[in-house]
């Protein structure tokens, strides 16, 4: 990816302007991790871009990046800006592009997010993020109250980048979230959710859920139940400890699997009848939760004696033949009856075996 990266910078520079790669993936690229965006800021403006770029999808507003697909590669390309005013704790009211890159980069989050890098691979770092990046900590440029103030999500960014590095927030970043907190009221639950995702989905997610809980965010985030978390490799278990089904935005799939959780949870996710009924994933983020081992969640899943009603040795046509009986609404019962009983091993998963169970249960369900 570094190396279709560096093309487009030299496809940029060789139409005049100047371009280079910013923050998360050269950050990413300086502590050894994989970084899958690539953020691009360069002196072009939207309207260059599209000249060099024909494919290339301009914003739909005043502040979005240009989006240009490359050898198969989303890029973001954003033109040096400076930004004004922020009324609504989100956004600027209105920006200004300029020709000076230090000028761009004053205007961003945190030190950490400023470093650079050009086509020849050489870095640029004139705010210091090197230096933090050593200190393993999160500094904002300039004042964070001033920051946080301008754009509230930089609180739950900071938390984020804090919990997924594994750095620590500065003193000052530290208190200027205490007396800027209540402008997370402005922010949307979608944002806030977006944020929580990515702490909550991090191997370091529990150190995530302790800064939340040392800086008193609960409230403004609505987590009143934040102290039940346990660590979980699986959002979805968070989410489900949290029991904000009602308050944060969560697809029609999502309920409904929170919900089957909480009943694995409420009784026994390696008995059978709960194996079979809500499956080996629902019921290895019940386990896990509730501390079971997930070998042992997968080896009793595997020992079932059937995994779907398909796996039945027998077929409606065989049980109707049998009983002498038509199709009916007994045979959802009926169905039912057999799986419970070769689920719980009373009968083996055998074709007489089951045809005998049949003409026991239909004379009780009909």
């Amino acid at each position: 990816m570094l190396k279709i990266a560096l093309k487009i910078l030299n496809i940029i520079e060789d139409h005049g302007f100047s371009a280079y790669i910013v923050g998360g993936f050269v950050r990413d690229y300086l502590l050894g991790l994989d970084s899958k965006d690539v953020d691009i800021t360069t002196n072009a403006t939207p309207r260059d871009i599209k000249t060099i770029f024909a494919d290339a999808c301009l914003p739909n507003d005043d502040y979005g990046s240009v989006k240009v697909i490359y050898k198969n590669i989303r890029f973001e390309i954003t033109t040096y800006r400076r930004e004004t005013t922020y009324q609504d704790n989100r956004r600027p009211d209105s920006i200004t592009y300029v020709d000076d890159l230090l000028t761009d980069l004053k205007r961003r989050d945190f030190t950490i997010n400023t470093i650079c890098m050009d086509k020849q691979k050489k870095i640029i770092d004139p705010l210091h993020g090197i230096e933090d990046l050593h200190k393993k900590c999160i500094r904002t440029i300039g004042d964070p109250t001033e920051r946080f103030s301008e754009d509230v999500l930089r609180i739950l960014r900071a938390i984020r980048f804090a919990t997924t590095l594994h750095f620590s927030l500065t003193t000052e970043i530290q208190e200027a979230i205490l007396h800027t907190k209540y402008l997370l009221d402005h922010l949307s639950m979608n944002r806030k959710k977006e944020e929580l995702d990515k702490i909550f989905a991090s191997p370091n997610m529990l150190y995530g859920i302790e800064l939340i809980q040392q800086l008193h965010l609960e409230e403004e985030l609505q987590l009143s139940n934040i102290k039940k978390v346990t660590y979980c490799t699986q959002v979805i278990g968070v989410w489900t400890v949290l029991e904000v089904d009602n308050i944060y935005p969560f697809t029609r799939n999502e309920r409904k699997l929170m919900t089957d959780i909480r009943y694995c949870l409420a009784n026994n996710p390696l008995d059978p009848l709960i194996l079979y009924q809500y499956g080996l994933y629902t019921s290895t983020v019940a386990g896990e939760l509730l501390g079971i081992d997930k070998k042992m969640i997968a080896k009793a899943y595997q020992r079932l004696p059937i995994h779907s009603r398909r796996d039945l040795a027998i077929t409606t046509p065989e049980i109707i033949a049998y009983l002498h009986v038509e199709a009916g609404p007994f045979l959802q019962g009926l169905y039912q009856e057999l799986e419970r009983k070769v689920l719980q091993r009373e009968i083996p998963n055998k074709r007489n075996s089951l045809l005998k169970a049949c003409k026991k249960i239909y004379e009780v369900v009909v």
